[in-house]
């Protein structure tokens, strides 16, 4: 027993002495810095005309000096023209994770900082900057700021990552659950075929409550809650969308082109959703003296024209046992004989199910199905 005590007394012995002899490191953080005393780029009073493109701005100011010599954190502000940058508009680290004395903004952030600023589309207005420089707490507001001009372009301030159209002039009605969704093309480029019916119609960003809005005026996409009015009979279109304009094109019809007649051999209607059907239609393929030709692709009839839309291969073979991609549809030049398809061989004198489907939810593609 007499050991056993022996062993807790030296244990807390040992303990007591460590923490004698521990010394709390008080090394306060030096914090004091410099102001940031000149900008550089771009000059004061600059006017620049947005573009909706990725045109650099490089913005450039001379360093704030840490006492301790350790790096300063920098953070571009963009204020209102009045404004004292108390509570600035747009705030952003500098280039490098915000140790550079400099930031590339591109028109496209310049266009979404005027946006905030009120400037509307196609308008002008002043913006004023500075830098901000930090070192742990201790924030200081550059001692200069300078002013310039920008003048918007036509359309949205910022594209948004997915659209939908939704309104009683749609296929899917008023509820904006249903909302249909456009093909995103990328490059701030939307798409979808769909039939327009008398009524009215919007875009939006969600499907659902607090989704932005979009109208269109004049040709040129707007936000705000203006609903597009559409009158007279049923049409079907293709509507193309970016941040500034509006594309609105009738497909009036689309045919199913037999290379070697060098002619459409059967029509199909238009179903929904994007998609366009013939349920049964023959097939006959051309008779040449080295064989029988069954090469094939598609017209759409356009307000604008007529479009050939084909296989992405100049050059095709048949269909048995090729991936879904053989069947997906690009538009073409109208070569008679260049980006066909190939019926299957037992297609030949027999009637086919063909679809179309030009539906925004995966590739344009189509099918054929020999009944």
């Amino acid at each position: 027993m007499k050991s056993v005590i022996k062993v807790y007394s030296m244990a807390l012995l040992l303990m007591l002495l460590a923490i004698v002899s521990c010394k709390e490191d008080t090394t306060a953080l030096n914090e004091n810095l410099s102001t940031v005393g000149s900008l550089s780029l771009p000059a004061d009073q600059t006017s620049i005309e947005l573009k909706a493109d990725n045109t650099p701005l490089l913005f450039q100011w001379t360093e704030a000096v840490a006492e301790d010599g350790d790096k300063v954190l920098y953070e571009i502000a963009f204020d209102r023209e009045n404004g004292d940058f108390s509570n600035p508009v747009y705030k952003v680290l500098s280039n490098g994770n915000g140790v550079q004395p400099q930031k590339t903004l591109f028109h496209t952030d310049l266009i979404r900082i005027a946006a905030m600023l009120g400037i509307p589309s196609a308008g002008t207005g002043k913006v004023k900057w500075t830098v901000l420089a930090s070192k742990g707490t201790n924030r200081k507001l550059g001692s200069v700021s300078r002013t310039m001009t920008l003048k918007r372009p036509e359309g949205l301030a910022e594209i948004p990552a997915e659209l939908y159209i939704t309104g009683s002039a749609t296929e899917a009605g008023e509820d904006i659950t249903k909302a249909l969704k456009l093909k995103n093309k990328g490059d701030g480029q939307f798409e979808i075929f769909t039939s327009l019916k008398a009524g009215t119609y919007y875009l939006t960003d969600k499907p659902g409550a607090g989704g932005k809005k979009f109208y269109i005026e004049n040709g040129k996409v707007k936000e705000g809650d203006s609903p597009i009015t559409v009158a007279g009979p049923t049409k079907v279109y293709r509507l193309n969308f970016n941040a500034a304009t509006v594309l609105q094109t009738e497909i009036q019809s689309i045919g199913l082109y037999q290379s070697a007649y060098n002619a459409e051999k059967g029509q199909l209607t238009y179903k929904g959703n994007g998609v366009w059907e013939v349920a049964s239609m023959p097939v006959e393929f051309f008779p040449f003296s080295w064989g029988r030709d069954e090469r094939y692709k598609f017209i759409l009839h356009t307000s604008s024209g007529l479009e050939y839309w084909g296989s992405s291969k100049p050059d095709n073979v048949s269909p048995g046992g090729q991936p879904a991609s053989y069947f997906f549809l690009e538009q073409k030049t109208s070569d008679q004989w260049a980006n066909t398809y190939k019926f299957a061989p037992a297609a030949d004198n027999k009637n086919v199910k063909v679809t179309v489907n030009f539906g925004a939810g995966a590739e344009y593609t189509h099918e054929v199905t020999v009944l």
